[in-house]
């Protein structure tokens, strides 16, 4: 089912991101899919923006990144950007900032997605302590800060295998700095925060919105330890929304609350190995799947009200 076929308000802004095809920022993923294909099947399924990707993963240079995003009739509107911000300097952290918000202006994207990570190599991180939590609450303005001068929405991406992962992270970052929210529904599921009662406690918070659904027993397996986030999302912890224990209809119905009219992502993380799938299949099915649930919901919620 294609968006046009089929299109409530609520959905008209939901974008793709190339992580819904297995391509991913974190290093040893998996197998990337080609940046065509990956575009020409968002299209297809009448999404009209994405996320980024990987930084370089569509293009390097703003021009080249228009042109292929203009072949494909999509729109940019952001990036997800991991950064080094406990550390004491700040200097390679804002030219890595500066550099992606200056791609991402370029290229017409509005938001700067950003997850804070151990080190560029995505090292298992330990619970930030209060001197990392100082240096976080000292810098995050700062980038903030960096990327509003680029025109961009600064908003912070809790995440599994960063220094916000669990509820505690989130409780502790909210409390300590007043930045945007990135409301990721499954990673902030994975770390034990309910995604919808965040909305409802801290909507005003969120000026960005990533929609995924988790799988429980999976990610408690996660939490454990038994697996790696990799491992866990090969074993099918990211499900098409409505399949899985996030509760999605109850987080729509709370960004409707607060008003929420900003971007939807649809983000299943994928990680793919073996054989590619053939065109038409693997990745873009579950998104398919979860176009089908968002406009049920959406058209529901309309009858409704």
């Amino acid at each position: 089912m294609m968006l046009e076929e089929r299109d409530p308000a609520a959905v008209r802004r939901l974008a793709g991101a190339p992580i819904s095809w297995g391509v991913c920022e974190v290093p040893g993923w998996g197998r990337q899919l080609a940046p065509d294909r990956v575009l020409a099947e968002m299209a297809g399924l009448g999404l009209t923006a994405t996320e980024l990707g990987p930084l370089g993963y569509l293009a390097g240079e703003p021009a080249a990144l228009r042109a292929r995003l203009d072949a494909h009739g999509l729109a940019l509107v952001g990036g997800f950007v991991p950064l080094v911000l406990h550390e004491p300097s700040l200097d390679g952290a804002r030219r890595a900032a500066h550099d992606a918000a200056a791609l991402l202006a370029a290229a017409g994207a509005g938001v700067f997605v950003c997850a804070l990570v151990m080190d560029a190599d995505w090292s298992a991180p330990s619970p930030p302590d209060d001197r990392r939590l100082a240096a976080l609450a000292e810098h995050l303005p700062v980038i903030e800060d960096l990327v509003a001068e680029h025109g961009l929405t600064f908003a912070l991406h809790p995440h599994a295998g960063t220094l916000v992962e669990s509820a505690e992270d989130v409780g502790r970052l909210l409390a300590a700095t007043d930045v945007g929210w990135c409301l990721d529904t499954g990673h902030l599921m994975i770390g034990g925060t309910d995604p919808a009662a965040f909305v409802r406690d801290h909507g005003e918070r969120v000026v960005h919105v990533h929609l995924k659904d988790v799988d429980a027993g999976i990610a408690a397996r996660y939490g454990a330890g038994e697996l790696t986030l990799m491992g866990a999302t090969q074993a099918g912890l990211f499900r098409p929304l409505g399949q899985g224990d996030a509760g999605i209809s109850a987080v729509l119905a709370a960004l409707d609350a607060h008003r929420y009219e900003q971007w939807l992502v649809l983000e299943q993380d994928a990680a793919l190995t073996g054989e590619e799938p053939p065109v038409g299949s693997g990745p873009v099915l579950d998104v398919q799947a979860s176009i089908e649930f968002l406009c049920d919901t959406a058209s529901r919620r309309e009858r409704v009200t």
